[in-house]
C-alpha cells in the first residue's frame, strides 16, 4: 500500500470527496464528544467513594488534633505514606491541598518574588529564561507565561529531553533558571526518562546558581501496561552537589478525586525549610482531615499500589482502542506519527505539518472537542502545527469509539486538502 503522498492526484481528488461524504454524515449526527482535557470518567472516580466515609480518630499520630490549625508540612502519617510510596525521605516532604499544580504555581511566584537560598529574586532579573520540553503540558508553559518568564522550546525524544540541547544552554546562559520536567509517561507523548537524562539533568553545569528544575511526577504510579521505574533526582542532585536543584511534586488528583485529592512537594532538608517559612505566612495549615482520609483509606502504599491496578485496568481499554484505531487507519499512509504510550494519561499524535489546527477545527465543528492545537507548545504556538493531544480517560467506550473515528475522517480530509495543493 503506498503512501499517501505517492497518489497521483486523481486519486487524492477521489479519497477527499470520499472523506468528505463521510465527514458531513458525522456532521449530520449532532454529536456531543469531549476528549479536550484528561479527566477521570464516573467508574475511574467510584474506585474512591470510600474516601467519602466518615472517620473514626480526630487525632493524627503526634497528637494532633487534624479539625484545628497547624502542622504545615502535613500529618506525619501521610508524609510516611508518600515516602514509602515514592522513596522520598518523610522530612523531605510537605503535604498540600489537591492539586500540585497550586505547589508549582507557589515555587515558582516566590523564587520570583524572594529568590532562592539567598539568590537574586527572578522578577529583579532583567530577563529570566525557562526550558520547556515539548510537546508537553500546557499548564507548566501557563505557569511560566504568568510570572514573565521567557519559554524556549526544547525537542522531545524517546529519553525525554534532548539533553545536547539542555546542556549546551543551562552551560552558556545564566539567564537560563529552570526546566519543567514531566518524566514518568510524560504528559502528552508518555514518554519514560532514561536514566541518562536523569542522571544528566542532575549533574549538569549551570551558569545560574539558582537553576531549578521542577520535576513533576504526575503520572509515577500510573503503569497503564506495565510499570517502568525512573531514576531518583532527588539522591542523583545530593551526589553530584546540585541538592537544592530539584522540586519534586506529586499529587493523588488522578488516582482519587481530582477536586478531593492531596498534592505533595519534596526537595533538600534546606529548600523545605525555605518553602515551610513561606507557607507559613500563606496559611496556618493545609487540609489535613483530607490527609487522614487519604491515609485511613488506602493504608499503605501497597494500597495505592493496588488501588492503581484497578484503575489501570478500567483505562487500559480505552488506550487500547485508539492505539488499535490508528494502527488500523493510518498504518503505512505516512498521515499521522504516533508514540505508543507507556502509561500516563495521554496519547500523542503528529498530523502531516500545517494540518493540526483544521483537524481540531473540523473536529468541533462535526461534534468532537478535543484538545486545541498547540497547546502542547509554550504560548499555545506549535511551530509545525502538527501535534495533537488526546485524552481518552472521560468519554464512555462507545462514545470514545465513535470521536476516534470521526478525528480518523478529519485527519484523512485535511491530509488529502493539503496534498492535493502540494501537487
Amino acid at each position: 500500500m503506498p503512501e499517501w503522498k505517492d497518489y497521483s492526484k486523481e486519486q487524492l481528488l477521489k479519497l477527499k470527496a470520499e472523506y468528505r461524504r463521510k465527514y458531513e454524515e458525522y456532521r449530520s449526527l449532532g454529536l456531543n464528544l469531549d476528549m479536550s482535557r484528561g479527566k477521570p470518567s464516573p467508574d475511574l472516580l467510584d474506585l474512591s467513594n470510600g474516601l467519602l466515609a466518615g472517620l473514626d480518630t480526630y487525632t493524627a499520630e503526634d497528637g494532633a488534633d487534624i479539625r484545628n490549625y497547624g502542622v504545615l508540612t502535613g500529618i506525619p502519617e501521610c508524609r510516611r505514606l508518600f515516602s514509602d510510596l515514592l522513596d522520598i525521605p518523610a522530612e523531605q516532604i510537605i503535604i498540600g491541598n489537591n492539586a500540585s499544580l497550586e505547589l508549582m504555581n507557589n515555587v515558582f511566584s516566590r523564587l520570583c518574588l524572594f529568590g532562592a537560598q539567598g539568590h537574586t529574586p527572578w522578577s529583579k532579573l532583567d530577563k529570566v529564561k525557562f526550558l520547556c520540553p515539548s510537546p508537553g503540558y500546557d499548564r507548566h508553559f501557563a505557569i511560566s507565561e504568568a510570572y514573565g518568564a521567557e519559554m524556549q522550546i526544547i525537542p522531545m525524544t524517546e529519553n525525554g529531553p534532548d539533553m545536547d540541547v539542555v546542556e549546551e544552554l543551562v552551560k552558556r546562559d545564566g539567564s537560563v533558571k529552570g526546566i519543567w520536567c514531566n518524566p514518568l509517561y510524560s504528559n502528552p507523548q508518555g514518554i519514560v526518562y532514561s536514566d541518562e537524562t536523569v542522571g544528566r539533568l542532575a549533574a549538569m553545569e549551570t551558569k545560574a546558581k539558582d537553576f531549578r528544575i521542577f520535576w513533576d511526577n504526575a503520572y509515577g504510579v500510573h503503569h497503564i501496561y506495565e510499570e517502568h521505574k525512573i531514576a531518583d533526582i532527588l539522591r542523583l542532585a545530593e551526589k553530584a552537589g546540585n541538592g537544592d536543584r530539584v522540586y519534586y511534586f506529586f499529587s493523588t488528583s488522578k488516582i482519587t478525586f481530582p477536586g478531593g485529592g492531596i498534592s505533595m512537594m519534596a526537595a533538600s532538608e534546606a529548600n523545605i525549610a525555605e518553602q515551610k517559612k513561606h507557607i507559613s505566612v500563606q496559611t496556618i495549615g493545609y487540609d489535613k482531615i483530607n490527609q487522614m482520609r487519604t491515609v485511613k483509606f488506602f493504608k499503605s502504599a501497597e494500597g495505592i499500589r493496588e488501588h492503581m491496578v484497578k484503575l489501570g485496568a478500567l483505562i487500559r481499554p480505552k488506550f487500547d482502542l485508539v492505539m488499535d484505531t490508528l494502527d488500523r487507519e493510518f498504518g503505512g499512509t505516512g498521515l499521522l506519527k504516533w508514540i505508543r504510550p507507556k502509561g500516563g494519561y495521554f496519547i500523542s499524535v503528529d498530523t502531516l505539518e500545517g494540518c493540526a489546527k483544521e483537524v481540531v477545527a473540523a473536529a468541533k465543528a462535526a461534534g468532537a472537542k478535543l484538545t486545541s492545537a498547540g497547546l502542547t507548545f509554550p504560548y499555545g504556538k506549535d511551530p509545525m502545527d502538527s501535534n495533537i493531544r488526546i485524552a481518552p480517560t472521560y468519554p464512555a467506550p462507545d462514545e470514545l469509539r465513535s470521536a476516534m473515528n470521526l478525528l480518523c475522517v478529519c485527519i484523512k480530509l485535511v491530509s488529502a486538502d493539503k496534498l492535493l495543493k502540494e501537487k
